[in-house]
């Protein structure tokens, strides 16, 4: 069984792709970052999803000589260019501020309305091997933003994106129906190929 190392401390990211490869028929021994506390994490300094998804792959399979991946995942507004992109999680100052930076895209916002309200969650999802091989797959959750916040599930700009064919926002779908069709989700799906080609 070959050991697969998922580049986060976020334990619902490592449950979810356990169980997207487990339904695949891949059984791959996967442990998050928590597993190397000795490794640093990697600063995110490219200028695209998929560019911070690699450095952080390829940083977790250098150190360990294992298969690493990693992801990295934001919001983009069609009226702000893409923004806040891969600024998602510092858009106010203070990365982490979740109602900080949900209240600030708010007020940005406040006079656009509906029909130019268009955004989607994007997330990209790398795998490397020590010997430099990579493979990068997208995601996309596309969507309205809405005025004003619903919802306590989720987390991030989740309580604003009101998904397309939907008439309730990210954060108000359960977990499981989230993850059904979320970004994240199918940019994990996608990489199933990769893996069970690369990995067996």
């Amino acid at each position: 069984m070959t050991r697969l190392i998922l580049a986060t401390r976020n334990a619902g990211k490592i449950t979810e792709l356990h169980a997207i490869l487990a339904d695949a028929g891949l059984h791959h021994d996967l442990v998050g970052a928590d597993a190397y506390p000795e490794i640093p994490d990697v600063k995110e300094t490219g200028v695209t999803f998929a560019e911070n998804a690699l450095l952080k792959a390829h940083a977790m399979a250098r150190a360990t000589g294992l298969p690493a991946v990693a992801d990295d995942s934001g919001l983009a507004v069609d009226v702000l260019g893409g923004a806040p992109g891969i600024f998602s999680a510092r858009w106010s100052g203070t990365h982490g501020d979740d109602a900080a930076n949900l209240n600030l895209l708010l007020a940005q916002l406040a006079d656009i309305d509906a029909p130019h309200r268009a955004a989607h969650f994007a997330c990209a999802a790398a795998l490397a091997l020590p010997d430099g091989t990579e493979h990068v797959v997208e995601g996309r959750l596309q969507g309205t933003l809405r005025h004003t916040p619903a919802g306590t599930n989720g987390f991030g700009y989740d309580p604003i994106l009101q998904p397309d064919g939907y008439a309730v926002t990210c954060a108000e779908l359960t977990p499981a129906e989230k993850n059904a069709i979320s970004h994240r989700g199918k940019a994990f799906r996608a990489l199933v190929p990769v893996v069970r080609e690369l990995l067996g």
